[in-house]
């Protein structure tokens, strides 16, 4: 059970129409969080965020997700140094998806390398019943090199 304590959620009209922010975290307590650059809007980035980021997020000013893969909280840049600044916090109409405004310190938001993690883009050729036109073309420059990095332990 988590400390974290959000609102409990109330009425469509008041979550979709009021003041109060009131999210809606999954069954697995997760909610979707996508992250931008509060600058040029540029999609930085899609993680998870639970209870406690989500506060840690919201107390420090500094974007911290949920790590599915590794199953611990992740403050964004303590391996890397690549950190992100918040600077507005949204959420959709019906508060099921979190959406971030960040200062992306470091230049890089993605553990590739990448100012973004969308650095790739699909063939406009691309057609769902020939896999072999599904094709991903690179339109992203590495700012850092992940071996140097993240150093295995």
């Amino acid at each position: 059970m988590s400390t974290f304590v959000f609102p409990a959620r109330t009425t469509s009209a008041e979550i979709e129409l009021g003041t109060v922010m009131q999210p809606k975290f999954g069954p697995d307590g997760l909610i979707p969080c996508i992250t931008t650059d509060h600058v040029t809007n540029e999609v930085l980035m899609f993680a998870f965020m639970n209870a406690e980021s989500l506060a840690l997020t919201l107390k420090t000013g500094q974007a911290s997700y949920w790590s599915r893969s590794r199953n611990k909280l992740w403050v964004k840049g303590e391996e890397s140094g690549n950190s992100q600044l918040v600077k507005e916090l949204r959420v959709d109409c019906d508060q099921d998806v979190v959406l971030l405004k960040v200062e992306n310190v470091g230049g890089a938001a993605c553990h590739n390398g990448y100012k973004s993690c969308f650095y790739r883009k699909l063939s406009l050729r691309a057609n769902a019943e020939d896999s072999s036109s599904l094709t991903l073309e690179l339109v992203g420059r590495p700012v850092f090199d992940p071996a140097t990095v993240y150093k295995k332990k």
